[in-house]
């Protein structure tokens, strides 16, 4: 089975490749990239823009226990219309994924879904930070990575004894780095909007403090570590000169953080509440700055659907937005559209970066790796329908926006998943 993508601008960061060209697949993997006349089936991209699948390393699937948010293959589904190919499974799932069979049981219903679904599990069980997880077990069951994230891990020895372990075992260790002391129950960014609005707020500090943490204990320890979904301007600074001084961190974003900030929830609409949350401006300002510099290597989108019921009280609601359909879009739209990030840069930080913090065989069109393959409209403008969304929530701070940066068709493993020739 050969698959033809014809005349597009082929992008890939991991060849330092720009040009226009024709992608040749056959069973499952890219072929040759060149100039080539037949196929059995012909995507026409003149105009588009083809490039590695998004590998999306902070995703919420809510699966297994609350699939009336999402499910494996429905969480997929939204994953392929936003151009994402791979995708990391966080593990606050009911039950947690800190044992062997939940891990299997989400690799096993992963098979066959839009998307490839790598799996986090928990450093210790229920998140709770009382009892460690066996590492080796959640490894040779099929683990990608290890993470408590939902909430931090409060247990020091046991975050110190999985950072230690993860690199002989080809685990990465993605850090949820919070203060629970400090938030202390607040619902939003600590500041101007909350004291308005008269609501607890979560001060920077919170987030700051817990990213020092992480990044004191990966300097000790001369071990990795992903710090996950940054959004405020002093965790960006101290990622920023921990990097200078060598440390072996990365961290990410989210698109969310780059392109809003607090004053969206002046509306008191709780699809604006995520953790960590919406910050100032000054600081939406400073995770743009390190994208540019390299300090911020990713953009994740932190998925993490809810309900429309349980998202209809503002002070009440769960946190967390859904952000797979919309994640390109918003980066083509407030990084590439307004000179803040090449496109180049962008498919680096949404594809090749986290593949290669995850160790994934992904992120890349070179000769013989898997044919996923984004394949989008740079120019195409089109406004937030949360009625076409292909994933069961509708909890997107992006409705009703219009953004750049239309996906067309996404291929997996040489396949169409999403779009139609």
């Amino acid at each position: 089975m050969t698959l033809l993508i014809k005349n597009a601008r082929v992008i890939d960061p991991s060849q330092n490749l720009d040009k226009t060209a024709d992608i040749l697949v056959e069973n499952g993997h890219v072929c040759a990239i060149g100039s080539f006349d037949t196929a059995d089936e012909i995507i026409n991209a003149d105009g588009l823009i083809a490039a590695p699948g998004l590998v999306d390393m902070h995703v919420h699937l809510r699966d297994p226990g609350q699939t009336h948010k999402e499910d494996i293959l429905t969480g997929c589904s939204a994953a392929a219309a936003g151009g994402v190919t791979s995708l990391l499974a966080m593990p606050n799932t009911s039950p947690t994924t800190d044992n062997a069979d939940t891990v299997r049981y989400i690799l096993d219903k992963a098979k066959g879904a839009s998307a490839k679904v790598y799996v986090a599990a928990s450093i210790t069980k229920g998140l709770k930070s009382e009892q460690a997880t066996d590492l080796e077990e959640l490894k040779a069951a099929g683990a990608t990575a290890l993470s408590d994230d939902g909430r931090p891990v409060e247990n020091t020895e046991m975050l110190i004894s999985a950072m230690k372990a993860a690199p002989s075992l080809g685990l990465a260790v993605t850090a949820h780095c919070e203060s629970l002391p400090i938030a202390d129950g607040g619902i939003m960014n600590e500041g101007e909007v909350s004291r308005e609005l008269g609501v607890k707020g979560i001060p920077d500090s919170a987030e700051d403090c817990g990213t020092m943490r992480e990044v004191s204990f990966a300097d000790a320890l001369g071990v990795p570590v992903h710090i996950c979904h940054v959004s405020t301007k002093n965790s960006v600074k101290l990622i920023r000169d921990a990097k200078k001084r060598g440390v072996k961190v990365t961290a990410e974003t989210a698109p969310h953080y780059f392109s809003l900030t607090e004053k969206e929830l002046l509306k008191r609409d709780a699809d604006f509440r995520m953790n960590p949350p919406l910050r100032r401006e000054e600081d939406r300002l400073e995770i743009i700055k390190g994208l540019r510099d390299g300090t911020l290597d990713c953009i994740a989108t932190d998925h993490a659907p809810h309900a429309p019921e349980e998202k209809a009280d503002f002070e009440k609601a769960p946190n967390g937005s859904i952000g797979m359909e919309t994640s390109l879009s918003v980066g083509v739209t407030y990084l590439v559209k307004t000179g803040e990030l090449t496109i180049n840069q962008l498919i680096e930080k949404m594809s090749t970066a986290p593949a290669r913090i995850l160790g994934l065989d992904a992120g890349t069109l070179a000769v013989g790796a898997p044919a996923d393959i984004v394949i989008f409209d740079l120019d195409d403008r089109y406004r937030v329908d949360v009625t076409k969304l292909h994933g069961k929530s509708r909890n997107t701070p992006f409705k009703g926006r219009e953004l750049f940066g239309k996906v067309k068709y996404t291929v997996l493993d040489g396949k169409i998943v999403f779009g139609e020739i």
